[in-house]
C-alpha cells in the first residue's frame, strides 16, 4: 500500500493552490495524502465552497475516500480509489461565485492521461479576482496544453462574476500522452487585443478603461473593444489585455472593484502587461505556475519567465513532494528567469 504523504497547507503561499495541486497529483499518482493547516495564511482559513467543490470533484473522478470534506475544515485526508481516475461526463457546481476554472484545473491533469474522452460542466464564477478567468484558460493555457498532446475544448456558456456567480463552462477532454514543452522565446508580437466587459453596470466604465489603455498601449482602434453581457445574473467588470505572439499568447486581467476608478483598474493591468513585455520572456507570472504541473507529468520542459511568484515557488514544492522531480529556477537577468523541469 502506498504510504500517505503529509502536506502542510501553511507552506509557501498558504492558500488553495496547495490543496488543488495535491488533489491533482494524488489522482495521477495514486498517492494518498493528509493535509493540515488548510489555507492557513488566508483571512478565512479552511475550506471555502470552491475548495470543497474541488475536493468533491476530485473524489468523484478518482472514486476516493475523503475525510474532512466540510466547510471550514482545516485538515483533510484524501485516498484515491485503487482503479484510479475514471473518464466520464461530470457536472460540478461551486454553488457560489467561487472559481469554476480552478475546479476544472484540479481534475484536468488526471483526465488528460486516460484513454477515453470526458465531458465536464462547471458552474460558478468564471471571472474572479485571484483565479484564472475563462479567457486565460481558453487563449493562453489550453493551446499550450494542446502542443503537449491533449486537446481540451472549452466553451463559456454564461459568464459569472463575484459575488453573484452563476457562470457555466463546458469542456471536452480528448486525452493524449503528455510531451515535454520548451518555451524559451516569445517570437514576434502581433497586435494586442483589449476587451473591457461590463455586466449590469454602466457601459461608461468599460469605455473609460478602454480609453485609458488605448492611450497607454497606442494600438489600432479596432484592437480595443467594449462588451456588455446580455441578461447578466449579477454585476461585474473585467478588462483583459491579450498579447498574441508567434509562440504563445499571454493574457492579463484586471477586475473592477467598488470604490476603485475605472482608470485605476486599467492602469493596474497595463503595468502587468508592460512588465511582461519589458522582460522579453514568453511566459508571464500566472502562466508559469499553471505550466509546471503538466510539464512535470510529461517528465520535462523548460521556459523563460519573470521572477517566480509565491504561487510558482509553492507549485515547485508540491511537485517535488509528490513526484521527487527536479525543478530548477535560476535568474538570467534582473527581469528574466529560466525554469527547467526534470532536465
Amino acid at each position: 500500500m502506498t504510504s500517505m504523504l503529509t502536506i502542510d497547507g501553511a507552506q509557501g503561499e498558504g492558500g488553495g493552490q496547495i490543496l488543488r495541486s495535491s488533489l491533482a497529483l494524488s489522482l495521477v499518482t495514486g498517492t494518498p495524502f493528509r493535509m493540515v493547516n488548510v489555507r492557513a495564511r488566508r483571512s478565512r482559513p479552511g475550506l471555502l465552497r470552491q475548495h470543497l467543490c474541488a475536493l468533491r470533484a476530485a473524489a468523484e473522478v478518482g472514486a476516493a475516500e475523503v475525510s474532512g470534506a466540510e466547510l471550514g475544515a482545516r485538515e483533510i485526508e484524501f485516498r484515491p480509489g485503487a482503479a484510479g481516475a475514471r473518464a466520464g461526463e461530470y457536472t460540478f457546481s461551486v454553488g457560489t461565485a467561487g472559481s469554476a476554472t480552478l475546479v476544472l484545473q484540479t481534475v484536468l491533469p488526471a483526465l488528460v492521461r486516460l484513454v477515453a474522452a470526458s465531458a465536464l460542466t462547471l458552474e460558478g464564477g468564471t471571472h474572479n479576482p485571484a483565479a484564472p478567468p475563462f479567457d486565460f484558460l481558453a487563449q493562453s493555457f489550453l493551446p499550450l496544453l494542446a502542443r503537449m498532446g491533449p486537446l481540451v475544448s472549452a466553451t463559456l456558456e454564461r459568464p459569472g462574476f463575484y459575488p453573484a456567480g452563476g457562470g457555466r463552462i463546458r469542456a471536452r477532454i480528448e486525452p493524449a500522452p503528455l510531451k515535454p514543452l520548451e518555451l524559451l522565446q516569445r517570437g514576434a508580437l502581433t497586435a494586442p487585443r483589449v476587451r473591457a466587459v461590463v455586466a449590469a453596470l454602466p457601459r461608461t466604465i468599460a469605455e473609460r478603461e478602454v480609453a485609458r489603455l488605448a492611450a497607454r498601449l497606442r494600438g489600432h482602434r479596432s484592437c480595443f473593444q467594449v462588451e456588455e453581457v446580455a441578461d447578466p445574473i449579477g454585476p461585474g467588470n473585467v478588462v483583459m489585455i491579450e498579447l498574441p505572439s508567434a509562440h504563445v499568447t499571454e493574457l492579463f486581467t484586471g477586475f473592477g472593484e467598488r470604490g476603485v476608478r475605472a482608470e485605476a483598474v486599467a492602469d493596474r493591468v497595463a503595468r502587468e502587461a508592460e512588465a511582461y513585455l519589458a522582460a522579453d520572456v514568453p511566459v508571464g507570472p500566472h502562466l508559469a505556475d499553471q505550466l509546471l504541473l503538466p510539464m512535470a507529468l510529461a517528465g520535462g520542459g523548460r521556459f523563460r519567465t519573470l521572477a517566480p511568484t509565491a504561487h510558482t515557488r509553492t507549485q515547485i514544492e508540491v511537485l517535488q513532494k509528490f513526484l521527487g522531480l527536479k525543478v530548477g529556477a535560476e535568474p538570467e537577468s534582473d527581469r528574466a528567469w529560466r525554469i527547467e523541469v526534470g532536465l
